[in-house]
């Protein structure tokens, strides 16, 4: 039997340690250990973008991360960045602009997005679309995301739209 191994990081701002096997995917261990399910599993090679996080604020493919990997650094999910009750600027503009089809593609959007917007808080459409190359949406254009990437620069530079 393999020896397991704790790993202690932020997850969405609060301090956690878990015990776990040295090979388990970061992926499975925020959906299974945490209930965060809006990473998803979507080709599971890395390729689609579906189950996006932010690790000490750049966008990674969790499903390319060992759990191991975790150690010590922040990370923040789609259910991070903001709640129900108070949404954070990306998820506000998402919704309001339609930029939501099935859903699945989302949360990798928003965090694609909060990544983007971190280091470039006034982006141009092409930047937005470079930003967003590695997440792949079935449902849309792309369009009406592009728009909600601008429309939450806006917001978070304090900018009426």
């Amino acid at each position: 039997m393999t020896e397991g191994i704790t790993v202690n990081f932020r997850l969405n701002g609060a301090p956690v340690s878990i015990a776990t096997a040295p090979g388990r995917r970061a992926l499975d261990l925020l959906r299974e250990e945490f209930g965060l399910f809006a990473a998803k599993e979507g080709c599971g090679t890395g390729e689609c973008g579906a189950c996006a996080v932010l690790v000490d604020g750049e966008a990674k493919l969790s499903c390319l991360m060992l759990a191991a990997q975790l150690e010590g650094r922040e990370v923040t999910t789609a259910e991070g960045l903001g709640t129900p009750e108070a949404p954070h600027p990306i998820q506000t503009a998402f919704a309001a602009l339609g930029a939501v089809q099935c859903g699945y593609c989302t949360p990798g959007m928003t965090i694609a997005t909060a990544a983007l917007l971190a280091k470039n808080p006034d982006p141009d459409r092409a930047a937005a679309r470079v930003a967003l190359s590695g997440n792949l949406c079935r449902c849309t254009g792309y369009v009406k995301i592009v728009d909600a990437v601008l429309a939450a620069a806006t917001a978070l530079r304090g900018e009426k739209s």
